[in-house]
């Protein structure tokens, strides 16, 4: 059974930075597709990034497009979010999300592509 567990949420002042973890296990993660969505207050959740395990292409949404980076270490199962610049509308709960397919830059943003999903972190801009 894969599980994912997300890690890294907390309190951060805008501007400022924060990584959040990802740590995958249950299966081996030598390709396929990992993503990080968000939750806003009071909105639906939506994409922010998304790669595939074996490299290749990144795909980061508009909203958050040069101030978000996801990375990966495949000898831990770990995937990482680097936001920097946060504002206040970036707080949420950021969720990690896995499949096994390699999806295109057409499909990765798609919530229902993922079969796995962590519990969520919750991230709090605000000074």
């Amino acid at each position: 059974q894969v599980q994912l567990v997300e890690s890294g949420g907390g309190l951060v002042q805008p501007g400022n930075s924060l990584r959040l973890s990802c740590v995958a296990s249950g299966r081996t993660f030598s390709s396929g597709t990992m993503a990080w969505f968000r939750q806003r207050p009071g909105k639906e959740r939506e994409y922010v990034a998304g790669r595939r395990w074996s490299g290749g292409n990144f795909y980061y949404a508009d909203s958050m497009k040069g101030r978000v980076s996801i990375s990966r270490d495949n000898s831990r199962n770990v995937v990482y979010l680097e936001m920097n610049s946060l504002k206040p509308e970036d707080t949420a709960v950021y969720y990690c999300a896995a499949t096994s397919r390699n999806l295109r830059a057409s499909t990765v943003s798609l919530m229902d592509e993922y079969e796995e999903w962590g519990q969520g972190t919750q991230v709090t801009v605000s000074s």
